[in-house]
């Protein structure tokens, strides 16, 4: 523990965490009546799922990430936060894959209708990254607006406690640096983690963090511990080199629709809607009803679905976009600059996700750069 001659030295709203004590602090948060969902490994990924250990999370592993490229490998340490991000986002927490909205049953009276009341989840998010965070602030955006609100969405979220962890390292996938959403957490967070050698440099981001952290009776931390998680998150600054000049793209990838690259990168798409399914802020869904063997029961239920996928622009006589070429340009122009015009930022966050999930590994920077860079006049006739 850190003694008070050189906890004076620091800033009483970040605090040391030891790494002994870690476990009493998921303790605390269980017995709070909060689900922890953090990193842990299954299926040779990353993922996020129920913890409730330390011993849980995947200490000593990191990720290798690159287009079309994902694999777990040992670290030199014993680090619980020492990878990036794998193909699973908080999205699937705060807007899951699956939503049973309405059920319908066959009674001697008619069919009897109610809405299906939604679990009272009360989620501790632990891990979440700096481009997560912005993530979420995207999708709070349209899930959230003075004009429409999903309720399921809200309830969901105003009960979620935020655990960030800051990066201390990057993928070669990673441009949270040029969407200015990372690496370091800066606001939407109850309570911010900087791993180093023997605890956690904690940033208290709320009142309920506080509440935590007063609890667990953490001291102010020191400054070296402070110079040193500046430099531990520094080190994925310097890490990342891939760029998106995103005030350029938002201004020229409109333009561009008839650009001959949209038929080039058809050519390798395969159209499998990885990119949205892995991507923290993509939110398409449709809605079906399904019914039971004997029909005495219909569901309706929300579920995921992708502007790639062919029939999601069916409308009377067929789909709009009955072309990989068109599903493609349809994604990107939305992603990097409609979404500004709807939501007043990018739907981009700059984690490359859809780059390191993508099976033929496209990159949706070099894709960009290359769309509104090279003014390229297609053929005669090119839709």
């Amino acid at each position: 523990m850190t003694s008070a001659t050189e906890s004076q030295e620091s800033n009483a709203a970040v605090v040391w965490l030891p790494r002994a004590i870690f476990q009493a602090f998921l303790d605390l948060l269980s017995a709070d009546g909060y689900q922890i969902i953090g990193p842990r490994i299954e299926q040779g990924a990353i993922v996020y799922a129920p913890l409730e250990r330390v011993e849980d999370l995947p200490l000593g592993w990191t990720d290798e990430q690159g287009p079309g490229l994902y694999r777990l490998k040992k670290r030199a340490d014993e680090a619980a936060f020492g990878y990036v991000v794998g193909p699973h986002s908080w999205k699937r927490f705060l807007f899951p894959p699956q939503t049973d909205l309405m059920r319908s049953k066959q009674t001697d009276e008619g069919w009897d209708m109610s809405p299906v009341e939604p679990a009272d989840d009360k989620y501790a998010f632990l891990g979440v990254r700096a481009c997560e965070l912005a993530a979420m602030e995207v999708q709070d955006r349209v899930f959230m607006t003075p004009m429409f609100t999903d309720e399921l969405y809200q309830r969901r979220r105003s009960q979620s406690l935020i655990i960030a962890v800051n990066c201390t390292s990057a993928a070669p996938t990673c441009f949270c640096t040029s969407m200015n959403s990372g690496p370091k957490c800066h606001k939407g967070f109850d309570l911010a983690l900087t791993e180093l050698t023997g605890g956690f440099v904690v940033e208290i981001g709320s009142e309920l963090g506080r509440r935590f952290t007063d609890r667990l009776m953490l001291v102010p931390v020191t400054t070296q511990r402070e110079q040193d998680a500046a430099a531990a998150q520094q080190q994925a600054v310097d890490q990342i080199t891939r760029t998106l000049d995103r005030e350029h793209v938002q201004s020229t990838l409109k333009n561009r629709l008839n650009h001959k690259r949209w038929d080039e990168v058809a050519e390798k798409c395969l159209s499998c809607a990885n990119c949205t399914m892995v991507c923290p802020t993509c939110f398409c869904s449709s809605v079906d009803d399904v019914t039971n063997l004997v029909d005495e029961e219909v569901i309706r239920q929300r579920h995921w679905d992708s502007c790639f996928n062919f029939d999601f622009s069916h409308i009377s006589g067929g789909p709009v976009r009955d072309q990989t070429r068109s599903r493609y340009r349809q994604w990107l122009t939305h992603k990097l600059t409609h979404w500004v015009d709807q939501f007043g930022t990018s739907g981009c966050v700059g984690c490359g996700r859809c780059i390191a999930w993508c099976p033929v590994g496209i990159d949706l920077t070099e894709e960009a750069r290359i769309l509104c860079e090279d003014p390229a006049v297609p053929e005669e006739g090119q839709p």
